[in-house]
């Protein structure tokens, strides 16, 4: 008797922790809280920036935000606004160790840290135990474009043609009194699709590549803008933290941008930037530079 109740005890147990069904699927999202700060989900397939990484902790639901197996020995990224899935390569700028990621996850729940990783991640690009790390992230567009493809709920691009039966046989009479010449139907050719990039695959193969080490500095980058004046109002606002107005061209249009900096170290980029959300910037961020 005491055999059969464990074995029917063991069985409910097993129910009850059955995995939850992977289902990978696009996700964007409406903004949402975190850490007291508000995320503005977006697009961009050609995103570049710095920040600094952390490793997950052990404690995380059994699927990612996209719906797929969360898995720690997988070469995966939490982002707060990015697409979902999204590839990317991934720069130690500390020692140079390079990898290509799978972005599939929301997070984390800190604007004090750009991105968080699978501890796969971390011990390949040598992070230092579980502190933070200065990282690049930079998306790969044709790559990604073919992930979210691949998944259930992608934005498809809606090619719509002209009806040939809406081209009408016309007769039109030339200057000079010649003939009059038919003018045929012409069919419609839609303009030919760029080719496909195949779909990388859910796990990512281990290629790690070595390069040039380049750890910058810590700054906290606040608003950026197309006039000084208003660059000057948002520096006012936390002129008792140093705040400086640097200006920089996109093509031919200058920007002009409020950053601290640079800064000795992640505790004080960390204070820093409380400082400046309780100033009321709360899209501000800690970037290297």
């Amino acid at each position: 008797m005491r055999l059969a109740l464990a074995l029917v005890l063991a069985l409910l147990a097993a129910s009850c922790h059955r995995p939850a069904p992977v289902n990978p699927h696009y996700v964007l999202g409406a903004p949402y809280q975190a850490g007291g700060v508000w995320y503005y989900p977006g697009e961009d397939y050609d995103l570049q920036e710095t920040g600094l990484a952390t490793a997950y902790s052990s404690d995380h639901p059994e699927l990612t935000t996209d719906g797929e197996a969360f898995d720690q020995t997988a070469l995966a990224v939490a982002h707060p606004t990015l697409q979902l899935p999204a590839i990317a390569r991934l720069t130690n700028l500390e020692n140079g160790l390079q990898l290509l990621v799978r972005i599939n996850d929301r997070g984390p729940a800190t604007p004090h840290r750009m991105i968080e990783v699978t501890r796969r991640v971390a011990t390949l690009l040598r992070f230092t135990n579980d502190s933070a790390v200065r990282v690049r992230l930079e998306v790969l567009p044709a790559e990604s474009h073919g992930a979210v493809d691949a998944v259930q709920g992608a934005p498809r691009l809606q090619i719509s043609t002209a009806p040939l039966e809406a081209v009408q046989q016309t007769e039109l009479t030339p200057s000079g009194g010649a003939a009059p010449v038919s003018a045929r139907p012409t069919a419609v050719v839609p303009e030919r699709a760029a080719p496909q990039t195949a779909a990388p695959p859910l796990r990512l193969p281990e290629t790690l590549l070595q390069g040039t080490p380049d750890p910058g500095q810590l700054f906290v980058r606040l608003g950026t803008f197309q006039g000084y004046q208003y660059a000057a109002i948002q520096r006012a606002r936390v002129a008792s933290l140093g705040a400086d107005i640097v200006s920089r061209f996109e093509g031919r249009l200058q920007l002009f941008r409020v950053i601290i900096g640079p800064l000795t170290s992640v505790e004080q980029a960390d204070k820093v930037l409380d400082q400046v959300i309780r100033a009321g910037v709360t899209d501000a961020r800690i970037v290297v530079e």
